[in-house]
């Protein structure tokens, strides 16, 4: 049930899709048609990954405000009252964030699975309007093979999983008082920050040389729109505020 229910709605809308990119790109380049195909995704679920990046930046400029609750010496419940009268203040759902990520996780997973599988498009899973693409061409650009394992394209995909932890929304550091060690919500927090930074990158490279080129291809795409609309976030943030 549950694997009729990921093709029908997921993965074979995607593959069908990659199929009509593949056939009208001229020469048939399954590289472009991958990139061509994450992007389109990814402006499918733009509004849900902006939201979620704006939610962040929102909760990392209340982190000062919640770092003063918390040493305040009040009661838990009192803390608790406090926050929640903070975060309705400023029309801020903690919980936002986390949601709008965990929509988007089936449809990005289903897009990585569709490329993972290799190129191998099966008549019975097309479409009656998409036909079997005339031509397969895996040399993207006519350089680099996508079908099979790529250095190159493995390394990028690294390149761009660092800029893309790079360019995201930067938790508010709270100075830390002479005696006072940081609490264990902020270590786990600075940690998991440098291992996106330092060693995820090389975790994605790895399984990207492992699968193929075009799951690198793809991880780097896709890496690279987030970086871009990262940016986008933050100017139209900044515009916002100094309009106000």
């Amino acid at each position: 049930m549950i694997s009729s229910i990921w093709n029908a709605v997921l993965y074979q809308p995607l593959l069908n899709a990659l199929a009509l990119l593949v056939s009208i790109i001229p020469g048939g380049d399954v590289g472009i048609a991958v990139i061509i195909l994450t992007i389109i995704v990814k402006l499918i679920l733009f509004p849900l990954s902006q939201k979620s990046i704006e939610s962040q930046a929102e909760m990392n400029i209340l982190t000062p405000e919640l770092n003063k609750i918390k040493t305040s010496g009040a009661s838990k419940e009192e803390q608790a009252k406090q926050t929640f009268d903070l975060y309705k203040k400023h029309k801020v759902n903690p919980f936002s964030g986390c949601l709008l990520v965990l929509v988007q996780i089936p449809v990005i997973f289903a897009l990585y699975y569709v490329f993972s599988k290799g190129i191998k498009f099966d008549s019975s899973l097309l479409y009656s309007f998409v036909h079997l693409p005339a031509q397969e061409n895996m040399m993207f650009l006519g350089l680099i093979n996508v079908g099979g394992k790529s250095l190159v394209l493995a390394i990028l995909a690294g390149i761009s999983q660092y800029l893309q932890a790079v360019s995201m929304p930067k938790p508010v550091v709270t100075p830390v008082v002479s005696g006072n060690a940081p609490s264990l919500t902020e270590s786990f927090s600075k940690s998991m920050s440098m291992q996106m930074k330092y060693i995820f990158p090389f975790v994605v490279a790895f399984i990207a040389y492992s699968i193929s080129g075009a799951v690198a291809l793809y991880w780097t795409a896709s890496n690279l729109f987030m970086v871009a609309q990262q940016i986008y976030v933050k100017r139209e943030k900044t515009f916002k505020t100094v309009v106000k």
